[in-house]
């Protein structure tokens, strides 16, 4: 069904005083609109999450702050050899974390024993740099364009905030034991998603995104599903040459839960595209009343969009990953 949502082109509070949602916040923006206000103690999450990839590796980090906890994620695939890392940094009560509820631009940052990341937004775009053991990362994201901000409400006590922004071109360096690999530019991706928001205590969320040149224009993908269902919210847009064109209609995802790297399909209103993943990732914690389980796929998107103009644009060749993840946090 078509979201009855409407864009947001002024700053607005995400949250009223008394810490429910803004019934005036409730849609979508082409920038980063939301002031992310929240207040109160123990449902509140927070998260500044990069993916990134290059023809050698594949960079996913991670600052979060779930009030009881922060956790600093830094995941490091290398095509080439295979050689796999990860590493996981958790400080109770969120301290060491800074992740500002301002309007960009912002300096996000987490220090653990074991990961250090700072993101920092510059008049060039976002600095990210990242150190763990081996590993040192110090790249630019440049600005992408238009981003697809959307506010998903379950209820006035229970919503997120969710920015996303695709196939921003990444330059710097990648530095593993002392090999230096400088990424390569029309060729490296970058993607941000950022969320504020008070969620229910369990979840379940499908994504997808893509990055990527198709005849000589930058296209990316933001596509989304199961935790929008019934809002009258989506997570789903087409980006061209950073211009976003918003599709406010829930989509079909198709995947093998018996074995993921077989093709994920993903299929509506204006788009039919097919993920052929070349890399697994399975994550997956329990703790007491916590517990976290995440399927990635990273691999080559296929197939076509259509604007709302009525054109199609193809989507073979770009690069990305989808997922499938649940939570009771």
């Amino acid at each position: 069904m078509s979201s009855p949502f409407t864009e947001i082109t002024d700053a607005v509070d995400l949250c009223l005083a008394n810490g429910s949602l803004n019934p005036g916040a409730r849609g979508y923006t082409r920038s980063p609109l939301h002031r992310t206000n929240l207040s109160g103690w123990g449902r509140n999450k927070r998260w500044e999450q990069w993916g990134i990839i290059t023809p050698r590796y594949i960079l996913k980090l991670l600052i979060s702050n779930f009030d009881y906890v922060s956790a600093s994620r830094f995941y490091l695939y290398d095509r080439q050899t295979g050689e796999e890392q990860e590493i996981v940094g958790t400080v109770p009560f969120g301290r060491r974390v800074t992740l500002p509820d301002t309007l960009p631009p912002f300096t996000a940052n987490a220090t653990t024993k074991n990961v250090v990341i700072s993101l920092m937004d510059t008049p060039r775009g976002t600095r990210v740099r990242s150190s763990v053991k081996g590993v040192d990362v110090d790249l630019q994201a440049e600005p992408g364009g238009e981003s697809l901000g959307v506010v998903v409400p379950w209820s006035p006590r229970l919503f997120h905030y969710a920015l996303g922004e695709v196939a921003r071109p990444v330059t710097g360096v990648i530095t593993v034991r002392g090999e230096r690999y400088e990424l390569p530019t029309k060729k490296s991706w970058a993607v941000l998603n950022r969320g504020r928001g008070r969620w229910p205590y369990s979840a379940a969320w499908n994504r997808g995104f893509a990055s990527g040149m198709v005849r000589r224009k930058r296209v990316g993908l933001q596509l989304g599903g199961g935790w929008t269902a019934g809002t009258g919210a989506t997570q789903n847009a087409i980006f061209v040459d950073g211009s976003m064109d918003y599709i406010p209609n829930e989509l079909g995802w198709t995947f093998s839960t018996e074995d993921l790297s077989q093709p994920w399909n993903i299929v509506g209103d204006r788009v039919n595209v097919t993920l052929t993943p070349f890399r697994v990732r399975n994550t997956g914690r329990n703790r007491f009343v916590m517990s976290s389980e995440t399927h990635q796929a990273f691999g080559e998107w296929s197939g076509w969009v259509r604007r709302s103009s009525g054109k199609e644009i193809s989507v073979d060749g770009l690069v990305g990953w989808v997922e499938a993840a649940s939570r009771r946090w």
